[in-house]
């Protein structure tokens, strides 16, 4: 007779409540790294779910709005010793059911603890200016004021970092907030919610429904009492989100992909450049927005680079993310297995040469988790598929260029313009590069991947809808400027 407990059932949060779903229904969380291993199970939420949260949230703004900024910012800094204190366990959770290493998860954490703390702090820093009025007996200021209720749809990828990005400025500015977190990280989500429970954040302010993305995430944005929507994610969803809310009017914000180079120039460092290439291509298995996918390398050092990122690729231990010799994790679930399966395919069928990778591991420890070894291609054409579109998966795409006039053209040369690195000593290199580069987020001698708290985040083209995400720009989204004048 079996011993073995079941995974625990975890509720959706609405107006200071855990309650389940009136359809009754839960879905699995299952690991990556193990199929048979459930996580936990999540609620699969209707619009009745939904319109509770809506509704709760809208009732809560009126009084949460009216409270001093530095109040709404000891609610925050409340939730961040809260995650403190738990970081072990979301970090665990996280590895446990999306697969991304320990150490990583246990970085991604500490970092939503740290944004919680720098947007509490925000509650502080002034919203308006004084304007010079030419009646001289008037006084003329700006202010803001936040927009409402904010719908937050967020990925799996990020499962506490993307959330709580959003989640902080909204809440700091007066806003309150519905989360559909990803399905497949929604119990990580729940841990997440768990802290904000604790900090004591008024009934209805802060509130998270899980469920399919056609139904909860797409009700937030037709919903007509959602003022806002943010949402990171693919290309795909991210339109559809967007032409829901333009129909009827409301705010929204989308981070979308990327296809992001890096060039490594003539005069480069290639030990640093082979460094930060594996790390920005392969940690989390690739599957970050800012990964890096093509590695554009002038002629002059391809060979050398090629053999030095090969010999590195190949020391590259993959395996359960919980097991510390593990250096790379599982791709989080079966679809995106099978979709970076399939992109290297293509890369073999358009006549790119396979170097390394591109197979399941061998181990039969790993056949029950959705492991693919880490790829390389060489010889690869910027027509072809893998040097286009995004993989979202651990396969680097080397293209060899003879200048670096090129390396830009080519560069550019894509749907996407989210992040760019550039690997050189020249500051003729480095200036024309930050210049004539078509991406919101460029880098000089450092990988693709990574963005500041303190910093704007936010892509060009089909990255983005040309807002930006993190630190004081944060403002201009959950927010609205009003104009006062006042006359005596």
């Amino acid at each position: 007779m079996s011993t073995a407990l079941k995974a625990p059932t975890y509720l959706n949060y609405i107006n200071g409540e855990w309650s389940a779903s009136a359809s009754g229904e839960t879905a699995a969380s299952i690991s990556p790294a193990n199929r048979n291993e459930t996580v936990g199970y999540v609620q699969v939420s209707t619009a009745q779910d939904l319109d509770h949260a809506v509704q709760s949230a809208k009732q809560a703004h009126k009084a949460w709005r009216k409270l001093a900024g530095s109040a709404r910012g000891d609610f925050l800094y409340k939730a961040a010793s809260a995650m403190e204190k738990r970081l072990d366990e979301i970090a665990e959770t996280m590895t446990r059911e999306m697969g991304k290493t320990l150490p990583e998860a246990k970085g991604e954490t500490a970092r939503g603890i740290a944004i919680l703390r720098y947007y509490a702090g925000e509650g502080m820093r002034k919203i308006g200016d004084v304007i010079p009025s030419t009646d001289s007996e008037a006084l003329m200021f700006t202010t803001r004021v936040p927009l409402g209720v904010v719908g937050v749809i967020s990925p799996w990828n990020f499962p506490v970092a993307i959330p709580i990005w959003k989640m902080a400025p909204a809440l700091i500015y007066g806003n309150t907030v519905v989360l559909k977190p990803a399905q497949e990280t929604a119990v990580t989500a729940a841990k997440v919610i768990e802290c904000f429970v604790e900090a004591g954040f008024p009934a209805g302010v802060v509130n998270m429904v899980t469920g399919k993305g056609s139904v909860i995430g797409q009700g937030l944005a037709e919903h007509p009492d959602v003022n806002g929507i943010t949402f990171t994610g693919s290309n795909q969803v991210g339109k559809q989100v967007g032409q829901a809310a333009l129909a009827r009017g409301a705010k929204y914000q989308l981070e979308m992909g990327g296809k992001n180079p890096v060039i490594i120039a003539a005069d480069a460092d290639l030990d640093l450049a082979v460094e930060g290439t594996i790390s920005g291509g392969l940690r989390s298995t690739g599957q970050k927005c800012t990964a890096t996918s093509r590695v554009i390398v002038q002629s002059a050092v391809y060979d050398e680079f090629k053999q030095k990122l090969l010999d590195k690729v190949q020391s590259i231990t993959v395996g359960d993310g919980l097991q510390g010799e593990s250096w790379m994790g599982p791709c989080a679930n079966e679809n995106q297995l099978q979709t970076v399966m399939s992109y290297i395919q293509k890369g073999i069928d358009e006549g790119a040469e396979l170097l390394h990778g591109g197979n399941r591991p061998d181990d039969a420890g790993l056949a029950d988790g959705f492991y693919v070894t880490p790829t390389v291609f060489d010889n690869v054409k910027p027509s072809m598929t893998i040097a286009q579109e995004e993989i979202f998966g651990p396969v680097l795409a080397l293209i060899k260029v003879d200048t670096l006039e090129q390396a830009i053209e080519i560069a550019n040369d894509v749907d996407f313009g989210l992040s760019a690195s550039i690997y050189t000593s020249s500051i003729s290199n480095l200036l024309s590069f930050i210049e004539d580069m078509e991406a919101g987020l460029v880098r000089v001698n450092a990988e693709t991947a990574g963005v500041e708290l303190q910093a704007p985040f936010g892509g060009m083209k089909q990255s983005s809808s040309h807002s930006r995400e993190q630190g004081q720009a944060a403002i201009e989204f959950f927010t609205s400027i009003k104009t006062v004048f006042v006359k005596s």
